[in-house]
């Protein structure tokens, strides 16, 4: 059979990427990316640490860097992206320059990290002031505010989950809901969520919507900044960091304020401990009660909508209203 017609492959740009072994996302990072670019990866090695500031440090060693750099040379990579956001805050500003430079000595390629990919994101958008949401411990969270606060970048509220293991299992209802504590005392200009291994993608659209700012997420902006290294751009409807029609839209918009942001007394950056209410996650600590009696609706009322405002559940994505770039609406779901 003759297939001479076909043509291709397409030809494809490289992206290597370095992700730490427990990296689960790895579908999550192909969504931002174009049909023309590759994404290559490869995992630090294996060690019996769970999720903390030792595990951090470990697996940002530049011996480790470079040997899983030297893995993806056969492919030979346009550019390097090392994929893990505690790993490259941990150190701070210097610490996450001398992991480029490291990478980029192993590889003879152009090389990032998350948490420098991130200041160039928060630059890109004008930000100042964020809010941090983060799967994290609270030594790690503390670790990620002093990152930014080296660079100039102000934290004016943070909630996290206290996660040890397993984070790319939690749903996008927590990650709705520490968004919104992360936010509610005070304007920030952005909300960033940490974490390479805490599923955003679908979630990013509605957060802006509601929120009224722009939101980055960790894998987001690895993928953003190096194909930008690379001239391309990454694919994501309704995310402002990709989209200029959304950067115009509900993300520009100013939030509306419900409460006096700070108290006078009030420390001044606002701190949550998100407790999901679903299920336990591994690694935190879920308080239970005991069970309420049901509460059968009456006839005139078990037809009624619910007036609770929608969330992503799981990592589904469901009917969102939506608003156009003027903050109309409904539009429909993304």
């Amino acid at each position: 059979m003759d297939v001479s017609f076909l043509g291709g492959p397409q030809p494809q740009r490289g992206v290597g990427i370095v992700a730490p072994f427990d990296f689960a996302l790895d579908r999550e990072l192909w969504r931002w990316v174009p049909d023309d670019v590759s994404l290559h990866l490869t995992r630090t090695p294996f060690v019996p640490v769970e999720v903390s500031l030792d595990l951090a440090r470990l697996v940002s060693e530049h011996e480790t860097l470079r040997e899983a750099v030297n893995a993806l040379g056969a492919v030979a990579p346009e550019v390097l992206a090392y994929a893990c956001t505690s790993g490259s805050f941990v150190g701070g500003t210097a610490g996450e320059r001398a992991m480029s430079v490291a990478m980029e000595s192993a590889g003879e390629a152009p090389a990032l990290t998350t948490s420098g990919a991130l200041l160039e994101a928060l630059e890109e958008l004008g930000v100042r002031r964020v809010a941090v949401v983060t799967p994290y411990t609270k030594s790690v969270t503390d670790s990620l505010e002093d990152f930014l606060g080296e660079a100039g970048i102000a934290v004016t509220g943070r909630s996290y989950l206290g996660l040890t293991r397993e984070i790319w299992r939690v749903p996008y209802r927590d990650v709705v809901g520490m968004a919104r504590e992360a936010v509610a005392d005070d304007q920030p200009d952005a909300l960033f969520i940490s974490c390479t291994n805490l599923p955003t993608y679908d979630v990013i659209p509605q957060l802006e919507a509601e929120l009224r700012m722009p939101v980055v997420s960790a894998n987001q902006v690895t993928v953003w900044a190096a194909l930008r290294r690379i001239g391309k751009d990454a694919v994501g409807a309704y995310q402002a960091l990709l989209d200029p029609v959304a950067r115009r839209g509900p993300a520009a918009m100013t939030p509306t304020a419900a409460e006096p942001a700070v108290a006078e007394g009030d420390p001044v950056v606002r701190e949550t401990v998100f407790e999901p209410v679903a299920e336990e996650l591994p690694g935190a600590a879920v308080t239970e009660e005991e069970p309420a009696e049901p509460v059968l609706p009456s006839p005139a009322t078990a037809a009624a909508p619910s007036p609770a405002d929608p969330v992503l559940d799981g990592h589904e994505a469901e009917a969102q209203p939506w608003y156009d770039e003027w903050g109309r609406g409904p539009q429909p779901p993304v």
